[in-house]
């Protein structure tokens, strides 16, 4: 893998398929420079947190583009998304979302269904990982 110039995404014959729209293996070239974000949740742009869970998918994946748009990046730079939910999530309307985002570049990711996030009206956190080159 020496003078890689992109982040290159795998899944292994030696193990079964993702069981979702992710990457087993997301490999990042040396020469990239690595951008940790914040959680993002579900606000709106004057900070207000909507009731409906689908609606609160949306707003997260609206700040994630903003976000990645506000450092020069885009949803291809993604190699990493940690998901928390407080809600059982609607798998079918999730995966229509991510797609408009990663549009078939899927980084690789990490799910929980937990308790409880940082406010009672929070009930999903998304937290991605970019790499430029």
């Amino acid at each position: 893998m020496k003078n890689m110039k992109e982040v290159k995404r795998v899944n292994p014959t030696t193990l079964s398929s993702p069981v979702g729209r992710y990457s087993h293996v997301t490999i990042v070239p040396k020469e990239a420079t690595i951008y940790t974000f914040s959680g993002q949740i579900g606000t709106d742009k004057e900070g207000r947190i909507p009731m409906v869970f689908n609606e609160q998918v949306d707003n997260t994946f609206a700040n994630i583009r903003a976000l990645l748009e506000s450092q020069g990046l885009s949803s291809q730079d993604v190699i990493k998304v940690n998901i928390w939910s407080t809600k059982e999530i609607d798998w079918e309307y999730f995966d229509k979302v991510w797609e408009e985002l990663f549009e078939g570049s899927h980084p690789s990711m990490t799910i929980a269904y937990i308790t409880a996030l940082g406010l009672s009206e929070i009930d999903i956190e998304i937290e991605v990982w970019a790499a430029a080159i």
